[in-house]
């Protein structure tokens, strides 16, 4: 059985702000996650609508592993994912649907590490160190909220 769930939930505001934890967020299809960027349309990158920008994931093991190969310390913010979770095989969901709580989500692609993380993190080295390990972008399917602690299910 797995013991998935969600450690922490971050959102920013704007594209070059800060992510800040949260303890619960509606998540609403074809939007995002209330209160974030994308949700507001004032990510970084184009706004049009896409899937793969209505939520990110991030395992807290990958952040884990970071600090202990490389010695790179990143606050779960620092990854600019707004889901973190532990005990999830996030690379195993793309295509695939699972849920958080009340809400289902899609995997859409594997979210690979970029430059502007590495920039806005502050973590020199941080793009390289998370390479192939850097979470997963999803569509979320059904609206509600989703809250730290929510376990995981498999659709």
């Amino acid at each position: 059985m797995n013991e998935g769930k969600i450690v922490a939930i971050c959102l920013a505001p704007s594209g070059a702000s800060k992510l800040v934890q949260v303890e619960a967020v509606r998540a609403v299809p074809e939007r995002g996650l209330e209160g974030d960027r994308y949700f507001e349309g004032k990510g970084s990158f184009p706004t049009k609508p896409d899937a793969s920008r209505e939520v990110t994931f991030i395992e807290k093991e990958s952040l884990d592993a970071v600090a202990r190969e490389s010695g790179i310390q990143m606050e779960l913010g620092d990854s600019r994912r707004n889901v973190v979770t532990e005990g999830v095989p996030l690379n195993h969901l793309v295509d695939k649907e699972f849920s958080f709580g009340e809400v289902t989500f899609r995997g859409i692609r594997l979210c690979e590490p970029c430059d502007h993380m590495e920039k806005l993190s502050g973590k020199a080295g941080a793009r390289e160190a998370l390479r192939h390990r850097g979470g997963l972008r999803a569509a979320i399917v059904s609206e509600g909220v989703i809250r730290v602690g929510d376990p995981f299910g498999r659709e």
